[in-house]
């Protein structure tokens, strides 16, 4: 009885070892766990601490935020991108953002010339936070449902966007080729009296992002080029290139640069696009947290010096802002249309270990005149708008009056609007 006794004292000693063991473990896993979240969230906070435009971080001690944040209980990793998420809000910059594995992916193949969804470039309309349309692109689902520049998107599937960031609305946005979205539509009415509401159902496909539409136009004795420039993508720097040749070669004499409704994109193929039209000059400028300046020089590498007339809107923002303000301020070209976007701000994006990504806002840029255009926008030097709406068909025609109007100031017959630079 007595051993008996000792063989389940034994039994439950062991037991209670076993059980403490395993649950070391597991507390182990759950520490080591625990420390790897911080230490993700603390890597992102160091990328923005070392490379944020702004060095006050929206007048906060950026420290003291770490702190708040990283130590938060970290149940998962989607606890960890929601911390992130609110740690970057405190900066009140939407273009600073952290990039799940597949939005991250999705943007990266954007930027490439590919994606799947509806075909929306959007942003967030300050200071009322709309989320509104800067362009369709051109083919896209999106495009053949009519949408345009400055839509405002206020539901998607009957879901408001307001309170969900620009990331939410386009992962709503997403789906499998051929599903469906219903989008909720705010259009501005003429002479901003008020909106027109309506919903549009939209289906989804895989979009093939052309940068470039071009075509060689006999107008009266001049053969004029006329160039579209959708998006600055990975292609677009080449396909340029190539299109001035070619038009070079069949007796171009003068350029039409269509940068209606292009969001922008990359900064280098703005860069390099602008020095296939500018001679010589600076083309930007960027200034960084400490102002320190650094200016883009073209490289007296222009393809061609044949009078230029750029086309621009409201749709225009970004890289296409670069590359109009470049061309304006460098007596280049003349800019007919409606005043741009107002997207001065330069972002980077950094690749994270779990294969998220991190939008970082870095610098901002400034005109050859030392202009900042963030939510001013470049205004053109003969304003022309648009009455009625017109079909892609109708651009670069005798019934795109904002292109008659380029060959009018080609011929020198307009009447010049010229807008001091101010």
């Amino acid at each position: 009885m007595i051993k008996q006794r000792r063989i389940w004292s034994w039994l439950v000693i062991g037991f209670a070892i076993a059980l403490q063991f395993f649950w070391s473990l597991g507390a182990s896993a759950a520490v080591t766990d625990y420390l790897q979240e911080q230490k993700f969230l603390t890597n992102v906070w160091q990328i923005v601490n070392r490379s944020y435009v702004d060095a006050d971080f929206n007048h906060q001690n950026w420290y003291k935020v770490r702190r708040q944040f990283v130590n938060r209980k970290f149940n998962s990793h989607d606890d960890t991108y929601q911390a992130i998420r609110e740690m970057l809000a405190t900066l009140d910059d939407p273009f600073t953002r952290l990039l799940e594995p597949d939005k991250f992916k999705s943007m990266q193949t954007s930027t490439a010339g590919a994606l799947t969804g509806v075909g929306l470039q959007i942003a967030v309309d300050e200071p009322k936070n709309n989320v509104i349309v800067i362009a369709p692109i051109e083919g896209s689902p999106a495009d053949a449902a009519g949408l345009r520049s400055r839509d405002r998107i206020v539901g998607i599937d009957n879901i408001p966007t307001k309170g969900l960031s620009l990331d939410e609305c386009a992962t709503r946005m997403r789906g499998e080729i051929g599903s469906e979205v219903k989008l909720t539509i705010e259009r501005p009415l003429a002479d901003d009296k008020g909106f027109e509401k309506f919903d549009v159902v939209i289906k989804r496909d895989r979009i093939a992002v052309t940068p470039i539409i071009a075509k060689l136009n006999q107008e009266d004795n001049h053969k004029v080029g006329y160039i579209r420039l959708n998006q600055f993508n990975g292609n677009a720097a080449t396909d340029m290139e190539k299109t001035i040749k070619k038009f070079e070669a069949e007796g171009a004499d003068r350029y039409v640069l269509d940068l209606r409704g292009n969001p922008g994109g990359l900064f280098d193929a703005g860069l390099e696009i602008a020095r296939m039209w500018i001679p010589e000059g600076t083309v930007v400028y960027t200034v960084d947290r400490h102002g320190v300046q650094e200016s883009f020089e073209a490289k007296g590498s222009a393809i061609t010096t044949d009078p230029l007339v750029v086309l621009t809107d409201g749709g225009s923002a970004s890289a296409s802002e670069i590359l109009a303000g470049a061309l304006q301020e460098t007596n280049r070209a003349q800019l007919v249309g409606t005043k741009t976007y107002g997207k001065g701000l330069i972002q980077s994006l950094y690749e994270l270990e779990d294969g998220a990504g991190l939008a970082v806002t870095i610098a901002k840029y400034e005109t050859p005149l030392h202009h900042n255009i963030h939510k001013r926008g470049i205004i053109p030097n003969v304003e022309v708008a648009l009455t009625e709406p017109i079909t892609r068909k109708q651009l670069g025609t005798k019934e795109d009056p904002q292109y008659v109007a380029a060959l009018s100031v080609l011929d020198g017959t307009y009447k010049k609007n010229v807008i001091a630079k101010s």
